[in-house]
């Protein structure tokens, strides 16, 4: 589906709206009903069913913005993922994941695959023989995650797609880190596309969502699952999403250019010893992101010297906050070895290179001058 012929603030903005032809008010109304009435209707409407007005609506302006035929609204990131992953495969089915993802995503594949009978395993790389190499004769699906969760490892989308039609595999990709701002990997041959919505779309740190995109083949075939798990958004909190996104691009041009700037100025830092970062040079794919990326997106990770403590070095901040999560307004930063990828355990985490020094920072949107003079004074104290 060819993206509509509106520019990216204004599908932000209107595309997705509900219309109030009672009292024609500038915004969307809310329906909260959880009874519909269907005599003589197409639709039977209930909200398990992912088609109350405001759900169909905001699935709307999610396909406009990733260029695809339909969406679905979940009530996270990982509801998104799960009953996307569990519509499309079944027992004896094979996937191929990448050497480095989220961890609530990794958690879900190890405990609960082996429970449906679904098999998996992951890459040692990122290339396209690292692919290729676990594809077998049962492979039905190769998920994505670029950039990567915390090291901002870049995949080229383009590659895998092709790749993919080889081997008639579905691909599923989570676009949370770039947002569909910055990158948009239907274009480049992905079929199915996955967002935790708390994030960049819902950009304020008070919602919890998840969205999922594709063709309407592949979302019929996750909506006939999903009806049974139950996992939609509440009506209330769709709206507030919808209200959230109006200004998604807004905020993420502005946390992406933030991000930039943080990550040259960390590169240069004497107590810095890495920075990961697709938008520096010094990236291993720093080309393979200008490619397929619009803009390098506003997280980045970096280590700091041996013998520095990254603890005291967060606890040390008064901008930024020592927070869970990423994507709001306000830069937050945390230790992914104690929070996102805490379940991995430490040998898991050791193989897949995050270090008990990594810090993963999510720029927001202050000026960059007073979270640079922030991070400053937390290194003076070190």
């Amino acid at each position: 589906m060819k993206r509509l012929n509106l520019g990216i603030n204004t599908i932000c903005a209107h595309v997705g709206e509900v219309e109030d032809t009672q009292f024609k008010g500038a915004i969307s109304p809310l329906f909260m009903a959880t009874s519909y009435s269907y005599d003589g209707m197409d639709t039977k409407r209930y909200p398990r069913c992912f088609n109350s007005p405001n759900q169909e609506a905001l699935a709307k302006k999610v396909a406009a913005l990733e260029n695809c035929e339909a969406a679905m609204i979940f009530g996270s990131g990982m509801a998104a993922i799960s009953h996307a992953l569990l519509g499309l495969l079944q027992q004896g089915d094979h996937v191929v994941f990448p050497e480095t993802m989220y961890g609530g995503a990794y958690n879900f594949i190890v405990k609960e695959f082996p429970k449906y009978g679904i098999e998996f395993s992951f890459t040692q790389g990122f290339s396209k023989e690292h692919f290729r190499s676990e594809i077998k004769a049962n492979t039905k699906l190769i998920y994505l995650e670029t950039p990567s969760n915390p090291l901002m490892k870049i995949t080229d989308l383009e590659m895998i797609a092709h790749l993919a039609k080889e081997h008639d595999c579905i691909t599923m990709i989570d676009n949370t880190f770039a947002s569909p701002i910055n990158q948009n990997p239907t274009d480049f041959g992905i079929d199915i596309v996955m967002h935790s919505a708390t994030k960049y779309m819902g950009g304020h740190s008070d919602i919890s969502a998840g969205t999922i995109s594709g063709s309407q083949v592949h979302m019929d075939q996750i909506w006939s699952t999903s009806i049974n798990l139950g996992g939609h958004l509440s009506d209330y909190t769709v709206w507030l999403l919808e209200r959230s996104m109006k200004t998604m691009a807004l905020r993420v041009k502005r946390q992406s250019k933030n991000a930039k700037k943080i990550a040259k100025w960390l590169e240069k830092h004497e107590q810095v010893a890495k920075v990961y970062y697709p938008g520096l040079k010094s990236h291993p794919d720093y080309a393979i992101a200008k490619k397929q990326m619009k803009g390098f997106g506003g997280m980045l990770s970096f280590e700091l010297k041996e013998g520095l403590d990254s603890i005291a070095f967060m606890r040390a901040l008064h901008l930024v906050k020592y927070s869970l999560s990423l994507a709001g307004v306000e830069s937050t930063i945390l230790s992914p070895a104690e929070t996102s990828h805490f379940l991995l355990g430490p040998e898991e985490r050791k193989k897949q290179g995050i270090s008990d020094g990594l810090l993963r920072f999510s720029s927001g949107i202050e000026e960059k001058e007073d979270i640079i003079a922030d991070l400053e004074q937390a290194f003076a104290s070190l």
